[in-house]
């Protein structure tokens, strides 16, 4: 192998790896608990997240089941980010998102790490989809872009249009719905204190 070539397959092995960290952290699995549900070693799933092992197919594709994500996540758009840009900024054309198979929830991750203190997230709920009442892990809230959102927090519910934006604070049980049967609701989130 070429070193041009070995320097580009360390450089996809250490993104790879920051992916896998990341997301592990932002669902609060444990090495070891990664390494267990994978049938590796901690020092493998270490090695992996720091770019040092290489990461064949059957392993990426049992880290991206523990995950509760596509094999696709992992890999870049055509458009990769330019390495200045890496931990700032995130292109519209080049975002990682997740569809949450049979739920009508697409997110697109507008932060460019899931690992960080703050997080942006974009939602799109499509008609009458929405999630179910849960805790809240962390600050958060949002903007409606477009379209209707209904809230429940607590015992209480709302119902906003485009353009209105809210924040849920507390341990309050909360859940969301786009209550529309013909337009999507497409949501701006943050999230603070590794929320997500």
């Amino acid at each position: 192998m070429s070193k041009q070539k070995q320097t580009d397959a360390d450089l996809e092995n250490l993104r790879i790896g920051r992916q896998i960290r990341d997301l592990r952290k932002s669902k609060s699995i444990t090495l070891s608990e990664m390494a267990e549900n994978i049938g590796r070693s901690l020092g493998y799933v270490s090695q992996v997240e720091r770019g040092v092992s290489a990461l064949p197919i059957p392993i990426l594709q049992a880290i991206a089941k523990v995950l509760d994500v596509q094999v696709s996540w992992f890999f870049h758009t055509d458009s990769e980010a330019p390495s200045d840009e890496i931990n700032h900024i995130v292109r519209g054309n080049a975002r990682r998102s997740l569809n949450f198979a049979g739920t009508g929830i697409r997110e697109e991750l507008l932060s460019p790490q899931l690992s960080g203190q703050l997080q942006m997230i974009l939602t799109t709920f499509a008609p009458g989809s929405g999630t179910e009442s849960r805790e809240r892990k962390g600050e958060e809230g949002g903007l409606l872009q477009s379209g209707t959102l209904d809230i429940g927090l607590g015992e209480k519910s709302f119902s906003l249009k485009a353009g209105d934006s809210f924040i849920l604070t507390g341990d309050e049980q909360h859940w969301v719905r786009n209550p529309s049967k013909t337009e999507d609701a497409v949501v701006v989130w943050t999230v603070a204190g590794g929320g997500y």
